[in-house]
């Protein structure tokens, strides 16, 4: 075969975003594998529509080289981040936009217990491969862990370097809602079995017991309040 018949016909699309897996590493089910490349812990987070809000303001104004001490989250609604406007599909703007702060937590797409298995398994291939592409473009990131019932547990920790900082978000349903408690302790513990974080950073409520076990196993676990929590305070300093 020659290689007239291994170029790209004209007018093709790259709508699987396949660029961004150029010299990734896949694992046992193809997810891709994404280092963790920050070097440091995060002084704050922010979420993706804080950052947009403030990305918006500073260009508004000419501040091109602007610089926010704050790592970015996707703990939200997936609606706000995906989609045609998101960041998979628009990952070039997205990509702008994060070069202002400090780092990114890699993407929160939704894994639900009632999701079709495929469509669990893509989420977690983009979570992945996003953050791969991220940190080859000089972005600081550390891995998001999405789990959703056990049998996620083949795919879902794939990809996330082991004995390093991981994120997770409790702003959701789980912990909180004491129907899917059990199921985020059991994806929990048998993500410490599988990767064995040192440090794991929680945006939102911490006050679990979970997580105090988590301490007493010589876990780092440091907390983030959420965006509404923040706002609840402000407003209650106001008053």
């Amino acid at each position: 075969m020659n290689s007239k018949d291994l170029s790209v016909r004209t007018g093709c699309k790259d709508i699987w975003n396949a660029h961004m897996a150029e010299g990734v590493t896949f694992c046992k089910h193809d997810i891709p594998y994404c280092p963790t490349t920050a070097t440091s812990i995060p002084r704050d987070i922010l979420t993706w529509e804080e950052a947009k809000s403030i990305h918006k303001k500073h260009i508004s104004k000419k501040d091109y080289d602007y610089t926010i001490d704050s790592f970015v989250c996707f703990y939200m609604d997936d609606y706000k981040f995906d989609g045609t406007r998101g960041v998979w599909n628009n990952p070039e703007q997205a990509l702008q936009i994060l070069k202002h702060f400090a780092g990114a937590i890699t993407v929160d797409f939704s894994t639900y217990i009632d999701f079709p298995e495929p469509i669990k398994t893509y989420a977690t291939y983009r979570m992945r491969l996003l953050g791969y592409w991220w940190g080859k473009n000089g972005i600081e990131v550390i891995n998001n862990v999405r789990w959703g019932t056990f049998e996620t547990y083949d795919y879902c920790f794939e990809g996330i370097p082991t004995e390093s900082i991981v994120a997770i978000g409790t702003v959701g349903g789980s912990p909180r809602r004491l129907v899917d408690r059990d199921r985020f302790v059991s994806g929990l513990t048998e993500m410490i079995k599988r990767l064995r974080p040192h440090t794991i950073l929680i945006y939102g409520s911490a006050s679990y017991d979970c997580f105090d076990q988590l301490k007493a196993q010589g876990i780092k676990i440091i907390h983030y309040p959420s965006k509404t929590a923040r706002d609840f305070e402000r407003r209650k300093s106001d008053e």
